[in-house]
């Protein structure tokens, strides 16, 4: 059953308080698998990520109705301002539904101002996240190709497509 998310996804920095609506999404092996973290197995370990993983310069609780249903970040190079990367990942009953697109159109409408050096935004998927490719298409990245093995991810070597989006690229309307 679709969810009517038009006007209640957001996004806010993660709050101690929502450990048990992460542990939800981050527990889940479906969720991620694509996703080079770990899985949080308690309560504990989604409050520790919280605190200790979601301190980067922008990384975003996914919410509805203010309650965390998934991640999205960019995290800039720190020798190279101009690029960085963008990763995202919802809870598994939100899949399909459109969410994870309007949250990665709303990030794309400010992103550029918060990162004023930032010229490039890459997102990585691996060659069997179709759905993820689909997203990111349809968002205006544009797909540069196949990197065969590489990436590490959880003790494998893997191949994974790249995505671009550049700031002089058209940013899509949020509620689209």
């Amino acid at each position: 059953m679709a969810i009517d998310h038009e006007s209640r996804i957001t996004l806010r920095p993660f709050k101690e308080s929502d450990a048990d609506d992460v542990l939800l999404w981050a527990s889940d092996e479906r969720v991620m698998q694509y996703m080079r973290l770990e899985l949080c197995k308690s309560r504990e370990q989604a409050s520790n990520f919280i605190k200790n993983d979601c301190i980067y310069p922008f990384q975003q609780s996914i919410c509805l109705n203010d309650h965390s249903i998934g991640i999205v970040f960019v995290l800039p190079y720190p020798d190279a301002k101009f690029k960085a990367d963008l990763g995202y990942a919802i809870g598994f009953n939100y899949w399909g539904q459109g969410v994870a697109t309007k949250a990665v159109k709303i990030l794309l409408s400010c992103v550029f101002q918060d990162f004023p050096d930032l010229v490039r935004l890459q997102a990585n998927t691996r060659p069997d996240n179709i759905a993820s490719q689909r997203l990111l298409e349809k968002v205006g990245f544009q797909r540069e190709g196949l990197f065969r093995k590489g990436i590490y991810n959880k003790g494998n070597v893997e191949d994974f497509c790249i995505f671009s989006f550049l700031s002089t690229d058209e940013i899509p309307h949020a509620k689209g």
